[in-house]
């Protein structure tokens, strides 16, 4: 193989640089937890938890972590100078307010309309839970994505018709793949950066819909530093 897939740490990183300043940022279960981590140094994001956090920081030093401290992936977090612990029901009434600007979430699939399937395979051996992401899904107001690009199997992920039951319709407009950001418009998808040694035509093997290359785009290269 002549490119290199980003890691998890790296796919969370080039997510994060894409945050505005000021921005309420709610982040799914999995590899968006990471995000908090990876903020530009001087950028105020204020991250938001389902499970009762606004202000959620970044992943504890080691021998640090608070055990009573934890995000929706119960994985162990830090609370920022400021920060605030709310209700459950308060957290999704922020979501379901409109005052989530971006929301980082994890998928399954998703299609070239930006259809999202992130909540079950259907697969018996794992019950499926929803969770807030349908709630994420209609309520923030920037929803991307953040996943491995193909299956273990090398199918494609992206794909012209979802085959997972869907989240919600129509809702990603940004993916962060361990290949490549895409971004999800009327006119198509659109190639805005792709990892080196990587080119459009073995991206497409790996993509179901046609992909268009941005006139801007670029090579994806985040820190290595940042994949520790």
């Amino acid at each position: 193989m002549s490119h290199t897939p980003l890691t998890r740490e790296q796919m969370a990183w080039r997510a994060a640089q894409d945050l505005p300043e000021g921005a309420y940022v709610n982040l799914g279960i999995g590899i968006p937890t990471l995000a908090a981590s990876y903020v530009p140094h001087g950028r105020e994001v204020i991250f938001h938890s389902e499970n009762g956090i606004l202000g959620l920081g970044p992943k504890p030093e080691p021998g640090k972590e608070d055990p009573y401290m934890v995000d929706a992936g119960k994985n162990k977090t830090t609370l920022v100078t400021g920060g605030c612990f709310v209700h459950h029901a308060d957290a999704f009434l922020m979501i379901r307010g409109g005052h989530i600007d971006v929301s980082l979430l994890g998928a399954f699939e998703v299609s070239e309309k930006g259809d999202l399937a992130n909540w079950t395979t259907e697969d018996p051996q794992f019950p499926p839970g929803v969770g807030g992401a349908m709630d994420l899904a209609a309520g923030a107001k920037a929803v991307r994505v953040i996943m491995e690009h193909t299956h273990k199997s090398g199918s494609p992920r992206i794909l012209k018709h979802c085959t997972y039951p869907l989240t919600a319709p129509g809702c990603v407009k940004r993916i962060y793949s361990n290949l490549a950001v895409i971004d999800v418009t009327p006119q198509g998808l659109f190639v805005l950066e792709m990892v080196p040694g990587l080119t459009l035509e073995q991206l497409q093997e790996l993509t179901e819909p046609k992909l268009q290359l941005a006139n801007s785009w670029q090579a994806l290269a985040p820190p290595t530093a940042r994949a520790a």
